[in-house]
């Protein structure tokens, strides 16, 4: 599961500029999802129709036996007023890359990837996402309800050497680590919040085999203080699971 999680995934480091303004700096990481490096001694082009930079993300590969579809899937991940040179200018959320641009990443970060799986691993890579997404989202439904319609991601980075707190003290217990961490900051009311998403191998019984530990960083009070009110609020829906349906449940009365 390790080596097949190390081909999914698509992320640029975030940065900001001396004038405030989010800039994008991709990077390949040294573990966990391989990411476009830019190449600049490759001639870029821009396609005029979605302003996306193409260089040779979507060109097949030296050697490749069979071409891969170039379409692209829309996330349901809201996003910010910043968009990557690989996203499309002025668009509401994130766009997943194709089956050939997820191809000339693995093959950039030494994987041997085959054209016939490209599919499936393309498709685990989005879902496991879109469960992250939601994952993020309940801990801002149930704190934050009042501007969670309005949340977005505007910053996302991935490193799976980078082991957090969390998980460090859980190893000692015999806990196994996780084989990938992300870190995703969101806008909510035009502030970032910071949150580490752990990613576990998990049995059957979980989506495509992952658990995804999502929970807000603590690097700030109100972090720390929303890291308290959900454990609290997870033992009260634990040991008064009949008020949470009663508050789930429309008032007929």
């Amino acid at each position: 599961m390790k080596a097949l999680w190390e081909a999914l995934g698509w992320r640029d480091t975030a940065t900001t500029s001396n004038n405030g303004a989010l800039k994008t700096e991709p990077t390949v990481l040294s573990g966990g999802c391989p990411v476009m490096k830019r190449d600049t001694n490759k001639e870029t082009t821009l396609n005029k129709n979605n302003m996306m930079m193409l260089e040779e993300k979507q060109q097949p590969s030296p050697g490749q036996t069979s071409p891969l579809p170039t379409t692209r899937r829309k996330s349901t991940i809201p996003k910010g007023e910043f968009s990557p040179p690989h996203q499309q200018q002025g668009a509401d959320v994130w766009e997943y890359p194709s089956q050939q641009m997820f191809y000339n990443a693995m093959k950039r970060k030494g994987h041997d990837p085959k054209e016939e799986d490209m599919s499936v691993i393309v498709g685990m890579h989005n879902a496991v996402n879109e469960r992250s997404w939601m994952n993020l989202m309940e801990w801002e439904k149930a704190l934050h309800p009042e501007s969670a319609e309005s949340v977005r991601l505007i910053k996302f980075e991935g490193d799976a050497t980078k082991i957090s707190p969390k998980a460090r003290i859980q190893s000692f217990f015999g806990y196994k680590l996780p084989f990938d961490r992300h870190d995703w900051i969101v806008d909510r009311n035009g502030e970032p919040v910071h949150y580490v998403l752990d990613y576990y191998s998990a049995g059957p019984d979980k989506a495509f085999g992952v658990h995804i530990d999502v929970r807000p960083a603590v690097d700030t009070i109100e972090n720390v203080i929303d890291r308290v009110k959900m454990s609290a609020l997870k033992l009260k829906r634990k040991y008064n699971p009949q008020d949470q349906d009663q508050k789930s449940e429309p008032n007929h009365s």
